[in-house]
């Protein structure tokens, strides 16, 4: 068995246990080794004696289509955060090394902090890593020489805003420089391939939307954003504070609704002549029910048949691969591309873009 079938397995695997290992794998692999350590420390809960470990033990469902590890991977970042429980700082620290140290801390953690940590299993982690903007705006620039350089863009699963704020950052994509040089925000992966084309980009407009989304001004929910991200990636965590108080200058805008009743309602509007209607978003596909997903396309479809040149639709998307794992953008647009280009590969937290358009 090939290591890509072996992925594809484990990311439909409803074993708790598999889950857990295959998360701690994926996060050292991941630059995260501190991460992988904490979540393999879960394992040893699964034993029963806590109800977090009761809760895991008998997951229902797929277990890291849901990321339930990585559920309560933010809960214990959080406890750290908020300063409910200083044991954790020498782990994040790197100051411990053993395994067998950090699966008695966090046991010992789990177990004080039980009823606490239950409700971080409720729903999905809400990373809104803004570092995956930069395979977004890489999108725009292929697209600007393609359908014209001015946009408005429509975002689905916004949680905070990070990526609905994207024409405020500055970027530089191997070479390429988009945005406000002054912004406080600067993303720059690390770039493989080629640059990107070099275009004029023009965000006209920019909204999103959200079952349940962030709001940044309080803090106590900027708190457990930021107890999403990974401890050892310290720049993210830098940044997302910068983000942050962007955010709180100018809020970014963000409807409570559901993905698919918002993507009709906003694809039913009329649109301006000489822009493009762009629909995107970043490792969210997976967290829609199916039925949801479905809606979703017809809309695009209804919409991709009324798009003209004056007045364009476009699709980006960076979202798993199921049968790979590999975080792909690929971009369509009508009239003219109606078959989605694979334009690159990222890494999940935009550490990373390798860039694999020749055109």
């Amino acid at each position: 068995m090939g290591q890509d079938q072996q992925k594809a397995i484990s990311m439909e695997t409803t074993d708790p246990a598999e889950g857990i290992a295959w998360q701690a794998d994926h996060a050292r692999n991941n630059s995260a080794p501190i991460t992988g350590k904490v979540i393999e420390a879960l394992l040893p809960l699964l034993n029963g004696e806590t109800a977090v470990g009761r809760r895991m033990a008998n997951w229902q469902g797929k277990v890291l289509e849901s990321a339930m590890p990585l559920r309560l991977a933010g809960g214990l970042h959080w406890l750290h955060l908020s300063g409910a429980d200083a044991r954790l700082g020498p782990v994040y620290a790197d100051e411990v090394a053993e395994q067998a140290a950090i699966d008695a801390i966090v046991g010992a953690v789990v177990a004080d902090h039980d009823a606490a940590l239950l409700p971080w299993f409720d729903g999905p982690p809400q990373t809104n890593e803004a570092g995956r903007s930069s395979a977004i705006m890489a999108g725009l620039l292929w697209l600007s020489g393609r359908v014209g350089p001015k946009f408005e863009l429509l975002e689905i699963g916004s949680s905070a805003g990070a990526n609905t704020m994207i024409e405020r950052y500055a970027y530089d994509l191997g070479g390429v420089r988009v945005g406000p040089e002054q912004s406080p925000v600067l993303i720059r992966p690390e770039w493989r391939g080629a640059p990107p084309p070099r275009a004029p980009v023009e965000i006209v407009s920019i909204r999103g939307c959200d079952v349940a989304p962030i709001d940044l001004s309080d803090d106590a929910a900027a708190l457990r954003l930021k107890s999403y991200v990974w401890a050892e990636m310290t720049a993210r965590l830098e940044r997302l504070d910068a983000i942050i108080a962007l955010a709180r200058q100018q809020p970014p805008r963000i409807d409570r609704a559901d993905a698919a009743d918002w993507v009709e309602a906003r694809l039913a509007e009329p649109q301006a002549e000489g822009v493009t209607r762009v629909l995107y978003h970043s490792i969210v596909w997976q967290y829609l029910p199916e039925a949801g997903r479905a809606r979703i396309e017809a809309a695009m479809a209804q919409a991709a048949a009324r798009a003209t040149p004056e007045r364009p639709l476009a699709w980006i998307m960076l979202e798993t691969n199921r049968a790979t794992f590999r975080h792909e953008l690929r971009v369509r647009y009508w009239p003219g591309g109606d078959e989605a280009a694979l334009l690159g590969q990222a890494h999940a937290h935009g550490l990373w873009v390798e860039w694999l358009d020749q055109g």
